[in-house]
């Protein structure tokens, strides 16, 4: 009786536990998976030091990693997460790759980068490519050095390739020789701003002809002007230097318009083997007598930053190569090829050759391996900031271990809403079932490629789909789930498989993406996610991360406890009220009074002298059935009275201060601090108005403003429009600055600030030449008015507080880069504190 008591007993808990188990099962947070598990274990985050070095090309040397970039800018690493520069750019002499640049590369410097045309007033040394060559034979006789191929550049066209050796990897290099060179004329030619000689006779290809190593000049080379046939032939730049199965040495260089080409090289000398006489590939390409074979491009199209890199393990050789412009409104895109042989023909995944047809787009050449993307951190998404993304990244080199097999794919990039500020990141590529390198979607964090569980890939992620296209534009996620019983859906629809331990393919809307599947560190939710990448035979690019299990409850409340306004008591600008939090749920909102703020979020400050005023907004958050309300109490403050502190009119035909807080302005050459340059009074918008030639400007009284609330408004009337020329521009130091600009990089009127944060004040309005222009902004300790013409163009909140407590530096028409105004300005009025809208209409509609 008693033993069957205990096993009744038994029985009973044991049912118990059994449905405990299982009610726990059904709540999304507690699923306990292996993928799960190893997400909600504590683990020490990767660290990362990062650096900026443009257009890195990796070689390593021992343990340690070297990337070698532009502008004479290196670095090392021990793991590819952690870099220290080494290097002291253009600094000479004592430069730390160079010695006395100009000394020791004044062969290359004859021809371009030093000091000429767009090199005025510094160098231009760029993308340089270093290897270990155990062949080399030095001038005393032994055997095998360091090289350094690096590009001079002073035009987009005329450039040189030369080379120089060293027995330690970090320097000094000492030059060699110039072996290619790009841009030269038929006559005698000049560019602006140039004194080089640029007929072809100043080049090495006379040495050559002489020697025997170039039957002649090609008169194709030549446009019927005389100038360079810059559609077929190269900008020599960007070299990269690679071995081929037999160990035979390589280079790879060229850029926009005329395309990419190749060279053998003697590797005793480190020179080309000139092909000597012009010809054709088998398959109808380009082989130039002093150029080499076309591999790439042409025809006026962009295509830069060359890497060949050969696998053994597929027997192919690898191409990669830059689309677009570098900057961050450019679209830059990095692009990949392959070949059987290091002279091609390399083609993509469709089968396309990478030297175009013809006058041709050439988005749609290539596999596209990585763009313009964004997995935008939504209200609701774990983390801080804006997510995880990169704007124009590219020119890239990629690292193949060849004991592991692992590669790593070595690029410069951009970041959303960071401006021109650009970083090095490292991502590891993994081999597809068709023999394609795809690239992971998260930086390296030092993860291997594992065997995954079919049911750590059951969920919903974030996917990237690259495209084709390129553009400034920027690729964000969508979301999908892969079911368990391996269809696809949500906004998109389609089906899955996980063939083997790690490979994936994902066919979504009739194509098919084949990849792998891997564990990777999110820096946003700061865990370990399974993601996804892959490859389909069109050349497009996808990417997946995968999201925590939430029922649609969870998410709604996970939003509700996201949603923040910020300082809600003392409200002096616009409110962003976001519409869509996480995963697609909708945030609606309500007022309570209209006419203090609307339910978009617009504020109606009273007038100056006015007592504050009061609303409430409500906000209804919706994900399926499940729903939350949030309420927020806001306090709208009054303007406050702007005193006028500085007042620059010009009407005496000088720059003084005519309410005598400063003293007069001072006249610059074509930056803020350097001497010398000219100006002139002429009949302006009142009175009179300064007039800038475009290499002057007026350098204002410092602490001019020096506090987070202040206004400033002007008259323009610009002869010319150049972009990022400033108007007025006030600077702490080179890197916090604020400068208001007719054209910005976005080819409009901006009010723009860098480069520690970087912040775009974007008009989407580029003011006209020739006539005038009242311009006018306020800043009210962050919250930031933009106005064209007394009318209000950007209202933006977070603007950078440069001033406070600094002596900073003022200035009309320069700055420390960008070229100078040219055109007139009157009436600079300065205020401590923030115009209110009617002022500024007022301010705007004032005639003499």
């Amino acid at each position: 009786m008693k033993r069957r008591s205990l096993k009744g007993i038994a029985l009973f808990l044991l049912i118990v536990a059994v449905c405990l188990s299982s009610a726990t099962l059904g709540r999304g947070e507690e699923k306990h998976t292996g993928e799960n598990v190893r997400q909600n274990q504590k683990v020490k985050d990767p660290q990362f030091t990062n650096v900026s070095v443009h257009d890195p090309s990796i070689v390593k040397d021992g343990d340690t990693y070297y990337i070698f970039g532009s502008h004479i800018e290196a670095a090392k690493s021990k793991d590819l997460m952690n870099w220290e520069k080494f290097t002291n750019g253009y600094t000479t002499p004592n430069n730390k790759l160079y010695g006395d640049l100009s000394k020791n590369l004044a062969g290359s410097f004859k021809w371009a980068g030093e000091n000429d045309a767009d090199s005025k007033g510094g160098f231009a040394v760029w993308a340089p490519d270093v290897f270990w060559n155990k062949d080399y034979i030095n001038e005393d006789g032994t055997k095998g050095a360091y090289m350094i191929y690096y590009s001079v550049s002073s035009t987009y066209i005329r450039s040189a390739i030369g080379y120089a050796v060293s027995k330690h990897i970090e320097g000094p290099y000492k030059y060699v020789d110039t072996i290619v060179y790009s841009g030269f004329t038929k006559e005698e030619a000049y560019d602006a701003n140039s004194k080089i000689n640029k007929k072809w006779t100043n080049t090495n290809i006379p040495k050559l002809i002489e020697q025997g190593k170039l039957k002649g000049v090609r008169a194709d080379w030549f446009h019927n002007d005389g100038s360079y046939n810059n559609r077929d032939f190269p900008n020599a730049i960007d070299p990269n230097l690679f071995y081929d199965e037999k160990g035979n040495l390589w280079m790879a260089y060229g850029s926009w318009s005329g395309g990419i080409f190749v060279l053998p090289m003697d590797k005793t000398t480190g020179k080309p083997i000139y092909p000597g006489k012009d010809g054709k590939t088998p398959d109808g390409r380009l082989v130039d007598r002093y150029f080499g074979i076309k591999i790439a491009g042409g025809y006026y199209q962009s295509g830069e930053g060359t890497y060949i890199v050969y696998d053994k393990n597929t027997d192919y050789y690898y191409l990669y190569v830059t689309y677009g412009w570098l900057g961050a409104d450019g679209g830059y895109n990095m692009r990949q090829f392959r070949s059987t042989s290091p002279t091609g023909p390399y083609v993509d995944a469709k089968g396309q050759s990478a030297v175009l047809p013809g006058e041709v787009d050439n988005s749609p050449y290539g596999n596209k391996i990585m763009g313009n993307f964004l997995f935008e951190r939504k209200v609701g998404d774990p983390g801080t900031g804006i997510g995880v993304g990169y704007v124009s990244p590219g020119h890239n080199s990629v690292y193949l271990d060849r004991k592991t097999g692992q590669q790593f794919l070595v690029f410069h990039t951009r970041f959303p809403q960071s401006g021109e500020y650009h970083e090095v990141r490292v991502h590891q590529m993994f081999m597809n079932k068709n023999g394609w390198p795809v690239v992971a979607p998260y930086r390296y964090a030092g993860e291997k490629l594992e065997k995954v569980n079919k049911q750590d890939v059951v969920g919903e992620y974030q996917l990237i789909n690259h495209g084709k296209d390129y553009s400034a534009d920027i690729k964000k996620q969508i979301f999908v789930r892969l079911n368990r019983n391996n269809t696809i859906s949500g906004d998109a629809t389609g089906t899955w498989r996980k063939i083997g331990h790690n490979q994936a393919e994902i066919t979504i809307d009739g194509e098919t993406y084949d990849g792998v599947f891997v564990r990777q560190w999110d820096p946003t939710s700061k865990r370990y996610v399974m993601a996804f990448t892959a490859l389909s035979n069109e050349g497009v690019s996808i990417w997946g991360s995968k999201l925590a299990d939430k029922t649609d409850e969870e998410i709604v409340e996970d939003v509700a406890s996201d949603l923040d306004l910020g300082d809600t008591d003392h409200v002096v600008s616009n409110l962003h009220l976001p519409t869509e939090g996480t995963r697609h749920t909708v945030i609606s909102w309500t007022t309570s009074d209209a006419k203090v703020v609307s339910e978009t979020g617009v504020v109606h400050r009273p007038e100056v002298g006015s007592a504050p005023v009061t609303a409430t907004l409500t906000a209804t958050i919706t994900k399926g059935d499940a729903t939350a309300t949030k309420v927020f109490h806001i306090t709208v403050l009054p303007y406050e009275e702007a005193k006028l502190t500085a007042h620059y009119s010009f009407d005496n035909n000088d720059l003084r201060d005519s309410t005598g807080n400063f003293g007069p302005g001072t006249i610059t050459g074509n930056r803020i601090d350097n001497e010398g340059g000219t100006i002139a009074y002429a009949d302006g918008k009142i009175g009179k108005a300064a007039v800038l030639n475009g290499q002057s400007g007026i350098r204002l009284p410092d602490g001019l403003v020096s506090s987070n609330q202040y206004s400033v408004s002007l008259w323009v009337k610009p002869e010319q429009l150049t972009t990022h020329t400033t108007t007025f521009f006030g600077a702490k130091d080179p890197n916090h600055w604020v400068s208001l600009v007719p054209q910005g990089w976005d080819g409009n009127t901006m009010l723009w600030s860098g480069s520690s944060p970087w912040y775009d004040g974007r008009t989407f309005w580029k003011i006209p030449t020739g006539q005038w222009t009242h311009l006018a902004f306020s800043v009210d300790n962050g919250a930031v008015k933009v106005y064209i013409n007394g009318v209000e163009k950007f209202s933006g909140t977070n603007f950078p507080d440069v001033f406070t407590g600094a002596n900073a530096s003022f200035a009309l028409g320069v700055n420390w880069w960008d070229p100078p105004f040219k055109g007139l300005i009157d009436e600079l009025r300065i205020y401590e504190g923030t115009l209110t809208p009617s002022q500024v209409t007022d301010l705007a509609q004032t005639s003499e």
